[in-house]
């Protein structure tokens, strides 16, 4: 809507308060680069750790867009002297873990322009949904198993009507009106979203009139399956992709897609049924109801749309050979003792001879290589044009470019050295389960307020090189005690339920005037404990028997 005179104070006051943040963000850039840093620091590490600051004041307070924060960092490293010129800091936007996340969210366009991501979820609450407590159950695994290819953002906008109407079908509610006069999704779904993560919240506080359990259930479920399925895989939330580049960057240790399933969908599978039954069972239990009005309502909407059309089909197929062959990448193991040298080589990648008569190669099967050239089929076979392609999330793209500059800057100045040194002799002799517990406590916590995506980019460099110190009362390797808690902070950072700032998907939950602020706020504050625990212990499990399979 336009804004009218009402607004412009609100406006002003939004204006004054973005340039006092930029104003203390540059004071405290300045005392940082100024301040005595000992012998142990050089003073390119010192103006890395500005940099680091000015970012992680702006990405924590949402001031900027968080895209346009990012580009700030190659321009700081470079005006600081970090880097001589602009080309090494920018160097990390051309990442190959960037251009994985590039072909991740083309596939997901290309599912989403032909409807198949709609037709997998009516399919499941037609097929699941037998009750209330189910039909819950059914949205949340239908949005966790969409999350998992397509952003957590695109998931919930595109759940929220269908669990709007579901639970039309069995209650017969519908949000009541917002402000505005309008019904249903706010319209400005999109922008609270945007800000959402790491900004300010700019859904409506309205909400419906004594919503029933169901409602409640059903749209908070949908907004914590989506973060929760988010998890499961590599492309599936930024902060997975981030702490991969680095662990690679820093470690030279690659996550394949297959590596992550075998760390990220075990916690899915406990994470999700456990966030399921606190919402129905404990929180907010569904009345009973009859819910075939609901199951025919989906099962008319997917008969109404048809049979897949032979683009749909291809994009299917184009999709499903590209999950294959991400699987397929992870197991170079298996393959080793039946393939010739040369043809391993060329496969899964190495040093030694390829059948193309050169040395060296990084592998056909190599997953970001695997992600572009299905790209390019999408659109050879005329699957998908290029335009709708096009539609993604860039501004992620540059978040995340940013991230790993922030990250290089750091770790090629010296400074994540200093660091490392500096917190793991302030830390002393603290038990290592209870460093996890405050790590994973206060990246849920922070993560309430502040970018899920910014705090993996400046949490998962210090743990990574803190690592190694922690290595013999873990009692593992340096590169898997770097790996244990650079993993554990990326799961962590994507856990935010009680806030509509927390997450995207909180933003357009709450922003669809479905529920209250109240709702959110009671089911998150349960949940962000539950979850702080849980990922705590399902990181010990991990270190003790998933992590030294993958990364052993």
């Amino acid at each position: 809507m336009a804004s009218d005179e009402p607004g412009e104070p609100a406006d002003d006051t939004a204006g004054h308060r973005r340039l006092l943040t930029l104003a203390g963000a540059a004071v405290l850039t300045v005392v940082v680069a100024t301040a005595p840093g000992g012998e142990s620091l050089s003073t390119e590490g010192q103006y890395a750790l500005a940099t680091m600051a000015f970012a992680a004041v702006l990405w924590v307070t949402g001031s900027l867009p968080l895209s346009l924060t990012a580009l700030t960092v190659p321009l700081l490293l470079t005006a600081l002297g970090v880097y001589p010129t602009l080309r090494e800091p920018l160097m990390a936007f051309a990442d190959p873990v960037v251009f994985l996340l590039f072909a991740g969210f083309a596939l997901a366009a290309a599912l989403q322009s032909h409807g198949v991501d709609r037709r997998l979820a009516l399919a499941l609450v037609s097929r699941v949904g037998t009750s209330p407590r189910r039909i819950v159950l059914a949205v949340m695994v239908a949005t966790a198993a969409l999350s998992m290819v397509i952003s957590n953002t695109a998931t919930t906008a595109m759940m929220v009507p269908i669990a709007l109407g579901v639970v039309g079908q069995v209650t017969g509610e519908r949000p009541s009106p917002r402000p505005d006069g309008a019904h249903g999704p706010d319209p400005a779904i999109e922008a609270s979203a945007s800000t959402a993560d790491g900004g300010e919240a700019t859904a409506s506080d309205a909400t419906s009139s004594d919503p029933s359990n169901m409602q409640v259930a059903t749209l908070l479920g949908t907004a914590y399956a989506a973060t929760v399925g988010g998890v499961g895989t590599l492309i599936g939330t930024p902060p997975n992709a981030i702490v991969a580049g680095q662990l690679e960057s820093y470690l030279g240790v690659t996550v394949t897609f297959a590596d992550w399933l075998l760390v990220g969908l075990p916690l899915v599978a406990v994470a999700l049924p456990l966030t399921w039954y606190l919402l129905v069972y404990r929180l907010y239990p569904p009345e009973a109801r009859d819910v075939s009005g609901a199951r025919a309502a989906a099962e008319a909407r997917l008969a109404d749309a048809g049979d897949l059309g032979p683009e749909a089909r291809r994009t299917v197929a184009i999709f499903g050979l590209t999950a294959a062959l991400w699987l397929l990448g992870g197991f170079a193991s298996a393959f080793e003792p039946v393939l010739s040298p040369a043809a391993f080589t060329t496969l899964f990648g190495g040093s030694g001879p390829t059948v193309f008569g050169t040395t060296g190669h990084q592998g056909l099967l190599y997953y970001v290589l695997v992600g572009l050239v299905a790209v390019v089929a999408l659109v050879a076979t005329g699957a998908a044009p290029w335009d709708d392609l096009l539609r993604i999330d860039w501004g992620t793209l540059l978040l995340l470019g940013g991230g790993l500059s922030l990250a290089d800057g750091l770790r090629d100045s010296g400074a994540i050295d200093w660091l490392a040194t500096e917190g793991v002799a302030a830390l002393g002799t603290v038990p290592v389960v209870v460093l996890v517990l405050a790590v994973v406590g206060s990246t849920v916590l922070l993560g309430e307020l502040a970018s899920n995506t910014a705090m993996a980019a400046v949490l998962a460099p210090l743990l990574i090189t803190a690592g190694p110190a922690y290595a013999a009362r873990l009692g593992t390797t340096g590169d898997l005690a770097s790996v244990f808690l650079a993993v554990t902070v990326a799961i962590a950072a994507s856990f935010g339920f009680a806030l509509p700032v927390a997450t995207p998907p909180n933003a357009i939950v709450f922003g669809s005037g479905a529920i209250g602020r109240e709702h959110m706020l009671r089911a998150g504050v349960v949940l962000d404990f539950v979850m702080i625990l849980l990922v705590t212990a399902a990181a010990f499990v991990g270190l003790a028997v998933v992590l030294p399979v993958v990364f052993g």
